[in-house]
């Protein structure tokens, strides 16, 4: 007669049977599906033996799911060029987070001009009173704010001036707002195709007044024709110009607005930009009164962050008849401290 296992052994085996079944669970979430753990998170150890490289790894989209089963990423978010199974671009995602951290910034577009404000937060005492300006000059014509990623900004920025340069040596005009907006919108768009390249991590918000004037042709033999850039146009047709306002997500998306907000307190702001109803024909602010109301919304964007220091910057551009003459300027001095000191009375 065969010996009967003792209890223990038959504890142990239940045991052992058990643990097997549970780590074989298609649903438990601890189970090895790709290879081995690091850091809590299951790694994908698939490969390929190669005569003269030996083992390559090869890609999985299970790369660093985690053990609790996330939906983060999971592998779709290693590529800028690769879609997730429900259509999302998580690297494009993960750029606009990196907005939102960034400070506040928006745009005010009345009938007699733009305004362009910017909470510059003071990361550091050592630094220096109004060095790395968020606020930059395009063209004469055009100004452009950026909230998120410092040299990200700057690198648009830059690109931004090379298109109105562009299009200033081929139809010898200042660049039209949208179509400034248009192009650096592709620009922005282009960088979420590639693999070889991240998206921007800034949103830029673009403001600027298209000249009334006509436009004449510049630096050409003769006389050249009198009306329009390259003379094509007729007279009564040429566009009269007025204020323009876009704002362009780290997507490459953009769109015309009448009062922009982005940044960390973007929601504050724009509930504040809603209830001065620029969109209405006849709303009647003034471009002094616009910038006393950025700044009053700034500084209540900042109550998110009140805990942290910050600069105000502030620039405007009117029309021929107003106070800038087309031209985007900064704000005066002395107009920026009383619309800073009516703010902070509030």
């Amino acid at each position: 007669m065969a010996p009967q296992p003792s209890e223990g052994a038959k504890t142990a085996a239940a045991s052992s049977s058990a643990n097997s079944a549970s780590s074989a669970a298609p649903d438990s979430p601890t189970r090895t599906l790709c290879g081995g753990l690091r850091d809590q998170h299951l790694l994908c150890l698939h490969y390929r033996e190669d005569q003269r490289h030996g083992k390559i790894p090869l890609g999985c989209a299970r790369r660093w799911l985690t053990l609790e089963q996330t939906s983060i990423g999971t592998g779709y978010d290693l590529s800028n060029s690769v879609f997730s199974p429900d259509g999302r671009n998580f690297q494009v995602e993960y750029a606009v987070k990196a907005v939102e951290n960034g400070g506040t910034c928006i745009g005010i577009r009345t009938k007699y001009g733009v305004v362009l404000a910017c909470e510059k937060i003071i990361t550091s005492k050592l630094l220096k009173p109004g060095t790395n300006k968020r606020i930059a000059t395009v063209d004469r014509n055009a100004g452009i704010v950026t909230s998120g990623l410092l040299p990200d900004g700057r690198h648009l920025t830059n690109r931004a001036r090379d298109e109105a340069s562009s299009w200033r040596n081929v139809y010898k005009a200042p660049i039209p707002i949208s179509a400034l907006a248009s192009r650096v919108g592709g620009y922005v768009q282009a960088y979420t195709l590639y693999s070889s390249v991240r998206p921007f991590g800034v949103t830029a918000i673009l403001g600027g007044w298209d000249s009334e004037a006509d436009s004449g042709v510049d630096g050409q033999v003769g006389s050249g024709p009198k009306t329009g850039a390259g003379g094509k146009v007729d007279a009564a047709a040429v566009n009269k110009g007025g204020p323009g306002l876009y704002m362009i997500e780290p997507s490459g998306l953009y769109w015309g607005y009448y009062g922009a907000a982005t940044g960390k307190g973007r929601q504050s702001a724009k509930a504040e930009l809603e209830k001065l109803e620029l969109q209405d024909p006849n709303c009647s602010l003034t471009l002094e009164e616009a910038v006393k109301e950025a700044a009053r919304i700034i500084h209540i964007a900042h109550e998110d962050s009140k805990d942290k220091e910050f600069e105000l910057e502030m620039t405007w551009i009117s029309g021929l008849d107003g106070p800038t003459k087309g031209r985007h300027q900064p704000v005066p001095q002395d107009l920026l401290e009383e619309a800073e000191k009516a703010a902070k009375s509030k």
